[in-house]
């Protein structure tokens, strides 16, 4: 029995001779591209969000922690970043470190939101994630929801205003994380998880502070974080990379570590398309995303924070401060499920372990995800520069 075999056979899941046979493969057989698929999901839980940091050889760690032979992981990882179910392979970064960064809550009227979607979505490099989403609870006067960098030297606010203009919206709300609790995706891991699953201790609390960087650092910086088409998929990763950022391989390690070192470098990944179906629609991994909000007392945001985050079904759980129009939240986190009362269940279980630790909540509520456009923000200064002179606001 070989490795793959071995891996897939130990989660309980029937494997075919051809899901198993590493390459060289017949061409006539079809790669499997499903995340159902028992190798592709041993791959995924592990490149998902178990590689942190920088390393030199990212398909090589990926195989060993999953047990698969490194020529089926990348051959496994091409195939499914070709048909869409991975959507980009990149090395991420820690934004916050490097820009000025936040979730910007836009109130907009109905009839100017499908404008203004496609707007943030194509027009503005420096949004992240654009998802309009709908109230649990109450009216939706805030639909529109984006993360937003803009390189230290800039304006948040004079972009802001500049996106306020072209979109028609009536105002925005800035709320940069004050503390991180949780930064991380895995959502192959966290199919099935038992609700109130949750860490042995309390989460860590990250705070964002930026780092200086020279035109060295930033030149490997860019090469290191763009997106890996399906033929650069390799074990030998970054040599390109480094002919790219002018630097030898070598002294791109060097230049990378540092970066590593220095708090600026998140993980490298394989991100998944979760919003939007792929293929047979059976193969979306997730039809509903919660953005839970909560307004603990304050002076126990941390606090709080670092107990929400002992959840492990959330993705992301953030210390930002919404302000008295979307009802003083200062606690946001972020979970994704197959059905909305799964991902109730986990929010009722959150909800009690507030109330049981004696720290509580005056509001809550969730703001589901709709319609979304998940792309990488640019955070480069040359490139905020280049992009402001053009619109006229340098």
């Amino acid at each position: 029995m070989n490795a793959s075999s071995g891996v897939a056979e130990s989660r309980g899941l029937e494997v075919s001779e051809a899901q198993t046979t590493p390459r060289p493969r017949d061409r006539e057989t079809p790669i499997p591209t499903s995340p159902k698929d028992a190798i592709n999901r041993a791959i995924l839980e592990v490149s998902e969000d178990q590689i942190k940091g920088f390393v030199r050889d990212p398909m090589g760690e990926i195989a060993k922690r999953a047990g698969i032979d490194v020529g089926t992981v990348i051959e496994r990882i091409q195939a499914m970043l070709r048909i869409g179910v991975v959507r980009r392979v990149r090395q991420t970064l820690l934004a916050t470190n490097l820009a000025q960064g936040a979730l910007i809550a836009w109130k907009i009227t109905p009839d100017k939101l499908d404008f203004a979607f496609d707007w943030l979505s194509k027009e503005d490099p420096f949004s992240g994630h654009v998802v309009i989403r709908n109230s649990e609870l109450g009216s939706t006067a805030w639909p529109l929801w984006t993360t937003i960098k803009v390189p230290t030297g800039f304006s948040l606010e004079k972009h802001c205003d500049y996106i306020r203009e072209k979109i028609g919206a009536e105002k925005y709300r800035i709320m940069p994380a004050l503390r991180a609790f949780v930064l991380g995706v895995g959502h192959m891991r966290r199919k099935n998880m038992e609700v109130g699953a949750k860490a042995d201790q309390p989460a860590m609390d990250m705070t964002p502070a930026i780092v200086d960087l020279d035109d060295r650092d930033w030149r490997v910086l860019v090469a290191l974080k763009r997106d890996f088409k399906p033929e650069e998929i390799n074990q030998n990763l970054w040599a390109a990379r480094a002919v790219e950022a002018g630097v030898s391989l070598s002294e791109f390690f060097v230049v990378a570590e540092s970066l590593d070192k220095r708090g600026v470098i998140g993980r490298f990944s394989t991100f998944l398309e979760h919003t939007k179906p792929v293929g047979d629609a059976s193969e979306r991994l997730s039809s509903f995303n919660g953005l839970f909000h909560w307004a603990v007392p304050k002076g126990k945001e941390i606090e709080a924070g670092r107990e929400i985050g002992r959840f492990t079904i959330l993705t992301h759980c953030y210390w930002r401060d919404a302000g008295p129009e979307l009802d003083d939240v200062n606690i946001m986190a972020v979970a994704h499920g197959e059905t909305k009362e799964q991902v109730m269940a986990h929010k009722a279980a959150i909800d009690a372990h507030l109330r049981d630790t004696g720290i509580g909540f005056t509001y809550t509520n969730v703001y589901w995800g709709g319609r979304a456009e998940i792309k990488p923000s640019e955070i480069s200064p040359v490139a905020y520069r280049l992009w402001a002179r053009s619109k006229g606001l340098l």
